[in-house]
């Protein structure tokens, strides 16, 4: 197996996917791409992808944008910042989500909104719970207002998904910022985070600047939003197959185990 040098100690990580991508000197969460992420997730196998064949247009005529997304589709093995479909979790059906932020820093433009709301519209019609795993530098500039829409579009989803009584889980991982964090990562019926993820809407230095106060050290991070209230659970990687598993059965949901 492939070592790792974290990006925190600069320890180098022995049998890194053993140990799912973390180090064990100082248990720093390194990122993953949408690969890693399903196959430490969904249950071997149980993976049936949604709209695959999806893909992002110009609206706004952005220099060299077609380009970009054509050289990251190669790179990172699908069509855009976003995979979604079905798949079962520690054998309960679900609806997932996974954001990757090796395409575009997971930038959300109407491909990213629209992928995940379809998701979200499937899980609600099929009385699924629905699971996204965000990771994102916010709203994509290259499609310009197009891109803030989808901030209403995924919310509205949700919202109907809801009102159906069905369940939506959002998992925070790092980073999730901008115009991601100000939709559908934190409307999460129960909003879990990996350890030490940059969570907020915009940057430390903005907020400083614009309130004239200096902020703590640990600002932004998942444990202080955690102690402050804005999210339910902190699990270690290796635990989250169990914690989701675990929220999907006291929500009533069949299957399992």
């Amino acid at each position: 197996m492939a070592d790792l040098t974290c990006s925190q100690c600069q320890a180098s990580v022995s049998d890194a996917e053993k140990k799912l991508w973390v180090c064990d000197k100082c248990g720093n969460h390194s990122r993953l791409g949408w690969q890693q992420r399903l196959s430490i997730t969904a249950d071997e196998g149980s993976f049936n992808e949604f709209d695959s064949g999806m893909r992002s247009g110009n609206p706004i005529e952005f220099p060299e944008y077609e380009e970009k997304i054509n050289g990251l589709m190669k790179s990172c093995g699908t069509g855009e910042a976003v995979v979604t479909g079905k798949c079962t979790i520690k054998g309960f059906p679900a609806v997932i989500g996974i954001m990757d932020s090796n395409f575009m820093m997971a930038s959300m433009g109407s491909v990213v909104g629209e992928k995940i709301t379809r998701a979200i519209e499937y899980a609600t019609a099929n009385k699924l719970p629905c699971i996204v795993f965000s990771a994102s530098g916010g709203a994509r500039m290259q499609e310009g207002i197009i891109s803030l829409m989808q901030m209403a579009k995924t919310s509205g989803a949700i919202a109907r998904h809801t009102e159906a009584g069905q369940l939506y889980i959002s998992v925070v991982t790092d980073p999730t910022t901008g115009g991601v964090t100000a939709s559908f990562a934190m409307l999460g019926d129960v909003i879990l985070a990996e350890p030490g993820v940059t969570l907020g809407f915009a940057g430390k230095r903005v907020i400083q600047d614009t309130i004239n106060t200096v902020l703590p050290d640990r600002f932004q991070t998942s444990e202080f939003v955690y102690e402050h209230g804005f999210i339910d659970l902190v699990p270690h990687r290796k635990d989250m197959p169990d914690v989701l598993a675990q929220i999907i059965r006291l929500h009533g949901y069949k299957g399992g185990k």
